[in-house]
């Protein structure tokens, strides 16, 4: 059986299984929240709301109980209704699960971007990070989600917010996907963050899980990581995923040398296994004959729909998601 044959299987996908595959078993009643913004549901109180964030949330019909929940979380300059395009609603529909959409202000960053650098946005039960905790707390209130299931995403500025989130928030987290995102703690003030983007900060593995362990007192079970850079980005240099890699595998108790080293439809898939051969870190490398870097065009219902900057590595990535959650599927079908 070929590489790309075999990319099916529940373990070699199970970045994808955590954040989108466990949906196969979820869900509750949606509920009247607020004015509808095309898809997605604006909610107006969520909680006390310190980082003064936006929250939207997408409800598919016919989820059952104890749903899992993905939040979502766009890149500087986007929104939540352009993250659509991403593709969560879609992925959604077919595996009953809920999404939250973030949205960052002009008024807290004048490009949009979740402040992921600031130690006031990024703490737990402070800033943005709390306001991005009370939306999951809210879901939990009013639909039937289950604790476990809750995972988080995003891109670039929204992929640097993940790590917050996963960092602070191990006990509401199980797992993340950090697409084109930055270690957690790799910059505290704006002048750093350009450094950061720059793969010019580097830390051992100890070092940056020190950082991640430092974020709070609770004790909660590492969570599972998967990282996806584009070789050929310059705004987020791919250095990052290298650098994302030794945190989350320290964070995780394991080496950062690969257990699993595949090809994907030319991207570069690698896995960090446990003991016991489970994979608690995986990273996909897209490469840059693929025209994807930080940047890309998506596609919605098929067809072009707007030349908006999303990015990292864009709809090759969600095509790969896509088919790999679809040969899973057929893959546990036959088992």
């Amino acid at each position: 059986m070929s590489k790309e044959r075999s990319f099916g299987g529940a373990a070699r996908v199970w970045g994808l299984a955590a954040l989108v595959m466990a949906a196969a078993c979820g869900g509750g009643a949606q509920d009247d929240t607020g004015a509808a913004t095309q898809a997605l549901t604006a909610v107006a109180s969520f909680g006390s709301n310190p980082g003064r964030l936006s929250m939207y949330e997408y409800a598919p019909a016919g989820v059952p109980a104890n749903a899992p929940l993905v939040v979502a979380m766009h890149g500087c300059t986007q929104s939540a209704d352009a993250y659509v395009g991403a593709g969560w609603n879609q992925l959604a529909d077919t595996w009953k699960f809920y999404v939250v959409y973030p949205q960052q202000s002009s008024s807290n960053n004048s490009n949009k971007c979740f402040q992921w650098w600031d130690a006031a946005s990024t703490s737990r039960d402070s800033g943005e990070a709390l306001s991005i905790k009370q939306m999951v707390d809210s879901m939990k209130a009013r639909h039937s989600i289950d604790p476990s299931r809750v995972f988080v995403t995003g891109l670039s500025a929204g992929a640097a917010m993940t790590s917050v989130m996963l960092a602070t928030y191990p006990d509401v987290f199980s797992a993340g996907a950090i697409m084109a995102g930055l270690p957690f703690r790799c910059a505290s003030s704006t002048s750093d963050a350009y450094t950061c983007m720059g793969g010019s900060v580097d830390k051992t593995p100890a070092q940056w899980g020190a950082l991640v362990r430092g974020a709070t007192k609770v004790t909660a079970a590492p969570p599972r990581v998967s990282i996806w850079q584009g070789t050929g980005d310059y705004t987020v240099r791919p250095a990052n995923a290298t650098e994302l890699v030794d945190q989350w595998t320290d964070v995780n108790g394991i080496d950062a040398t690969a257990d699993l080293t595949e090809t994907v439809k030319g991207a570069t898939h690698t896995v960090f296994q446990d003991g016991s051969g489970g994979a608690r870190v995986e990273r996909w490398l897209i490469p840059h004959g693929s025209r994807y870097g930080h940047r890309a065009r998506f596609r919605s219902g098929g067809r072009m729909r707007h030349r908006r900057r999303i990015h990292p590595v864009g709809g090759h990535l969600l095509h790969v998601l896509r088919r790999a959650l679809l040969r899973s599927r057929h893959a546990a079908s036959r088992e």
